[in-house]
């Protein structure tokens, strides 16, 4: 009996190939598309419409039955709702990692079981294997390294792993996976990768927080961390660490945010050296791996974009201290830190709650 995959689709190249390589092993295929944001405008709605077109044509074409999902409701109180909680509280949010945990490896996992399903599989570029170092199914790098997503997918529990299938995890380069489109006969081959949150399609977060946060525009002091006060900045939610531009303060020297003050609605700014530490603390992590040590050594990285560095992290009873070997440029408030060890296997990293949300936090 074959076995049967849920697979998520987007309308994109990716998921398309994800779809062919799976029917080329013999499993049997439903694919997906999850509504989730239509959108407030006609631009919006035509973008969201052409992305189910899009998908449907594709498992018409490779004869699978496809079904539209209504997750609305859902993404909006996992993903934006905590994107704007964020902002508000002055933090820098990453709402694919959040829509990754509640949303296409959560409602969509759910949505898997109600049909019967023994996978789920997306486009993702990562992969999926078992050690037999950790002697579980793991998460670990993409082989193709530019555009490797094991950043956002670290909130993936270590239970789900074994019944997640990405398909695209033996190819190296994205022309491979052009090319198979293409020598199938599909029109979206040469369809462009999505850049923008999905929510927010002009790429303007000020745009779609506008009158979504109290105050969110309100002014305020910008100052020194010695408290010398330098001018008035426009409202907290138009900057984030690490900005030079849009400051508008003439100094001796080069200034950049290096602190959002929520509760005194404070900006502070500072010379480019002071965006630099070695050390961070942070709550809530979500072990992938299991180690009874205290102290790891590890490789960890900060942003998506960021490169792996060398690594301490020391464990506490309800934080995580990590200790960098070299110092760190602009550890945001919000922002995850994720644990790699030397093989590219996904250790762990520190997610977020909805309802109770820990940040990273200066020692």
């Amino acid at each position: 009996m074959k076995k049967r995959v849920l697979l998520g689709m987007s309308g994109g190249v990716d998921s398309s190939v994800s779809a062919i390589l799976l029917k080329e092993k013999g499993y049997e295929i439903i694919g997906a598309t999850m509504k989730l944001w239509t959108g407030n405008n006609k631009i919006d709605k035509e973008k969201n419409e052409k992305t189910i077109i899009d998908a449907k044509r594709v498992c018409d074409k490779l004869n699978i039955k496809y079904y539209i999902l209504d997750a609305q409701k859902e993404f909006e109180e996992s993903v934006i709702n905590n994107f704007i909680l964020q902002y508000q509280n002055a933090e820098t949010p990453n709402p694919c990692i959040e829509c990754n945990k509640y949303i296409k490896f959560g409602y969509f996992y759910e949505k898997a079981k109600e049909l019967k399903c023994d996978y789920i599989a997306t486009g993702h570029y990562a992969r999926i294997e078992y050690s037999d170092k950790y002697k579980q199914f793991v998460l670990k790098k993409s082989k193709e390294e530019k555009k490797d997503q094991s950043y956002f997918l670290y909130t993936i529990s270590k239970e789900k792993l074994k019944s997640i299938i990405f398909p695209l995890q033996d190819y190296t380069t994205k022309e491979e996976i052009r090319k198979i489109a293409k020598e199938n006969g599909l029109e979206i081959a040469d369809k462009k990768d999505s850049q923008e949150i999905c929510f927010i399609p002009d790429n303007c977060y000020q745009n779609f927080l506008n009158g979504k946060i109290e105050n969110g525009d309100k002014e305020g002091k910008i100052i020194l961390k010695t408290g010398e006060v330098l001018g008035k900045h426009k409202g907290l939610v138009n900057y984030t660490i690490g900005q030079r531009k849009g400051i508008s303060i003439s100094y001796k020297e080069p200034l950049y945010v290096i602190e959002l003050r929520s509760d005194t609605n404070e900006l502070v700014v500072g010379p480019e050296k002071e965006l630099y530490s070695k050390r961070l603390t942070a709550s809530n992590i979500n072990w992938q791996i299991d180690f009874d040590e205290k102290e790891i050594n590890c490789l960890a990285k900060i942003r998506y974009r960021a490169k792996e560095e060398k690594a301490k992290v020391i464990k506490e009873e309800d934080k995580v201290i990590v200790e960098f070997e070299t110092p760190q440029r602009a550890i945001t408030k919000g922002q995850s830190v994720v644990f790699y060890d030397e093989e590219g296997i996904v250790l762990g990293g520190r997610k977020n709650f909805i309802k109770k949300l820990v940040y990273f936090k200066y020692l």
